[in-house]
């Protein structure tokens, strides 16, 4: 069976914007979609193997992009550090003008990665 991987769902997210059109679009149906292979075949009028074929190619494509760049990973470190940065400042007694701007800072972050 071609089960869905999570993590593939996040690279589409993340790189998707580098794939063709017509692989940004069979990975948007598969992935964010939740259509099965069938459907998306009968929608792009070319074969169930086509569509696999096509998602496969895709995967390997944005896989080789995360193992090289490793942006997505970056990502998420980044977030997990700001929200643990969000939560230290919040539980710090010390109210000061800097302790706002930090915690301004951090949720920045935490909201833009």
């Amino acid at each position: 069976m071609f089960e869905k991987n999570l993590e593939m769902s996040f690279l589409l997210d993340f790189y998707g914007d580098v794939l063709s059109e017509r692989k940004r679009s069979v990975m948007t149906m598969y992935y964010n979609e939740d259509l099965s292979l069938s459907e998306i075949a009968d929608e792009i009028g070319i074969s169930r193997q086509g569509v696999r074929e096509l998602i496969k190619k895709s995967e390997d494509e944005l896989t080789t992009l995360e193992q090289k760049l490793g942006l997505a990973q970056k990502s998420v470190i980044a977030r997990e550090c700001a929200e643990r940065l969000k939560a230290l400042l919040t539980d710090c007694e010390i109210d000061s003008p800097v302790k706002s701007e930090m915690l301004a800072l951090a949720e920045a972050l935490e909201n833009n990665t």
